[in-house]
C-alpha cells in the first residue's frame, strides 16, 4: 500500500500530515508556506509512495462553504494539472484548529509552544487525516 496525504490548506501555511503505508495511523509532518506547497508535494510524491491527497473542507456551521474556500479552489486547479492522475478527495475541517489547540493543551504543551500556528496547521492536518481514515 501507498500513503495517503493529507493537507490543512492555508493563505500563508499549509500544514502536511501522512499515513503509515498500511494507512493505519495519521501523523503530523511537517508545514510549508503555501507559496512553496505544489514545489514539495513534487518533491515529496517522487521519493515516496503516495497513493492519495486528502485537503480540508472549510465549511460554515450552516454547511456553506467558507471563505478560504476559494483559495482552495484555485490550488486544486493548479494540483491537477501538476499530478492529473493523483486522487484527491475532501474531508470537512471544521473545528480542526480548536482540536488542535485542544489536543495541545491535554499533552502538556506550553503556552508559547501553542502560539507556534505552524504547529498547529500541521495538527490540524492530522485531524483532517484521522477524521478521513475514520470514515472508511
Amino acid at each position: 500500500m501507498a500513503r495517503i496525504l493529507a493537507l490543512d490548506y492555508g493563505k500563508v501555511r499549509t500544514g502536511i500530515a501522512v499515513t503509515d503505508e498500511l494507512q493505519l495511523i495519521a501523523s503530523g509532518l511537517t508545514t510549508v508556506a503555501t507559496k512553496d506547497l505544489l514545489s514539495f508535494l513534487k518533491d515529496y510524491i517522487a521519493t515516496e509512495r503516495v497513493e492519495k491527497v486528502v485537503v480540508g473542507l472549510p465549511k460554515q456551521m450552516d454547511n456553506t462553504p467558507s471563505e478560504s474556500e476559494g483559495l482552495i479552489q484555485g490550488f486544486l486547479k493548479k494540483f491537477k494539472a501538476q499530478f492529473p492522475t493523483m486522487p484527491l478527495d475532501r474531508q470537512d475541517e471544521r473545528f480542526t484548529s480548536k482540536m488542535a489547540v485542544q489536543s495541545m493543551i491535554q499533552g502538556g504543551v506550553k503556552k508559547k509552544k501553542r502560539q507556534d500556528k505552524a504547529l498547529v496547521d500541521e495538527i490540524s492536518a492530522t485531524l483532517i487525516l484521522q477524521a478521513y481514515l475514520n470514515r472508511y
